[in-house]
């Protein structure tokens, strides 16, 4: 069979595409089944890349939940990928591309939004901002959450920013604004975005800490001198790692919401199905790309309407309790455990559609959110400590004999 070609240009907008599936889940997991026919090399040079569809990746259903929920709901604190090489980790993040949904977007080169002013008055943006504003003018449009990616060599300053080149010299931001300006640093233009991070566990210290620091404020401030300035940086943080190169510190690991660990896949016909999308891809990206067309923009639909859902979602008591007392009896002390597991299961009840967490959604969501959490050496410190404090009290109750 031959795979079509795109279809010419349309003047019109396109209608939202009807589909069967009651649920995002049902689109996946039926668009992951799909055998897919010899594809027909294409002819002619490639101008873009297109990136490997992310309904094709065969199997690994935790992977691709745990992408979906983050992208639900960026408040299940980033999405940790674990395991050996050539198991589609990074394959899997890059095919987000096509299915990412859509944010409020800046207008501004310093990222200005109508909320500093709401939070920080006319001075907490840039004086271009504020005449727009006091024009009534929008300081902010509809944009798709995008995929930033940072490489292992980048430095502390690519990362935070440094002194506006444009701003230090002549230039026209310099002239309009009467003082120096800080360049938006990669930690800024990742705000509402997805930060992704390849091979984590061999990324320098300072730059972990500075990642850290803001995903965990929301905002950094970045200081050149008497220079100073405060960006966004509210982005999904996803990583992937090989731990045969080395693991991940104590403290990195925890502000991962969603841990998953990624094998390869067993079924000799999934193995064999995954190398023939991955033949078809490299033969024909963009016949690729016009397969899963319809089923993609699906899954970007469910996706937008599954935020929109999500902040009517509630987690009731008698559902939550049973599981905080389920996290005490696992030994984990963090209490970023049942925050990422209750807003995991938020973000799965809102992909069905529903507005109440049940607790067959926090079953689904556990393992993903529990793993990797309890802490041997600190389990082993808490009994050492426990012994010093119960010989403590016994030396002191001798104390009260004394008349």
């Amino acid at each position: 069979m031959t795979i079509p070609e795109l279809p010419p240009e349309e003047t019109e907008p396109k209608e939202r595409v009807a589909h069967p599936f009651r649920t995002l889940r049902e689109l996946v997991d039926f668009v992951s089944g799909k055998s897919l026919p010899p594809a027909e090399p294409e002819e002619g040079l490639r101008t873009e890349a297109l990136p490997f569809p992310f309904l094709a990746i065969v199997g690994q259903k935790e992977m691709k939940l745990a992408l979906l929920l983050g992208l639900i709901n960026p408040s299940v604190g980033g999405i940790l990928l674990v395991g050996p090489r050539g198991t589609a980790k990074t394959t899997a993040v890059r095919s987000l591309l096509d299915i990412l949904p859509k944010v409020e977007r800046s207008l501004c080169y310093y990222g200005c939004l109508p909320e500093d002013i709401e939070t920080g008055g006319m001075d907490a943006v840039c004086p271009d901002c504020a005449k727009k504003y006091a024009e009534g003018q929008p300081l902010s449009a509809p944009d798709r959450v995008r995929l930033i990616e940072l490489p292992l060599n980048a430095r502390l300053e690519d990362v935070v920013g440094g002194i506006d080149p444009l701003s230090a010299g002549a230039g026209e931001r310099a002239v309009v604004h009467e003082r120096l300006r800080v360049r938006r640093g990669i930690l800024a233009q990742a705000d509402r975005n997805l930060l992704y991070i390849d091979e984590i566990n061999l990324l320098a210290d300072d730059i972990v800490d500075a990642i850290l620091d803001a995903a965990a404020q929301g905002s950094y401030t970045v200081r050149r001198g008497p220079i100073s300035a405060t960006y966004h940086a509210r982005f999904v943080l996803v990583g992937s790692m090989n731990p045969e190169e080395g693991c991940l510190r104590p403290q990195i690991l925890d502000r991962f919401g969603l841990r998953v660990i990624v094998r390869g896949l067993d079924d000799l016909a999934e193995r064999l199905e995954a190398y023939r999308r991955v033949q078809a891809y490299l033969a024909n990206p963009r016949g690729m790309a016009v397969t899963y067309g319809e089923e993609t923009l699906a899954a970007a639909e469910e996706i937008q309407s599954a935020r929109t859902q999500l902040p009517k979602v509630i987690l009731p008591d008698k559902v939550a309790k049973p599981a905080i007392k389920l996290v005490q009896k696992m030994g984990i002390h963090s209490l970023r455990a049942e925050i990422s597991w209750f807003e995991a299961a938020r973000a799965y009840a809102a992909a069905d559609g529903r507005d109440k967490v049940a607790p067959e959604d926090l079953q689904a969501v556990a393992p993903m959110t529990l793993r990797l959490r309890r802490s041997l050496f600190m389990a082993e410190y808490f009994r050492s400590q426990e012994r010093e404090e119960d010989e403590m009290n016994t030396l002191l109750d001798s104390l009260k004999r004394i008349k």
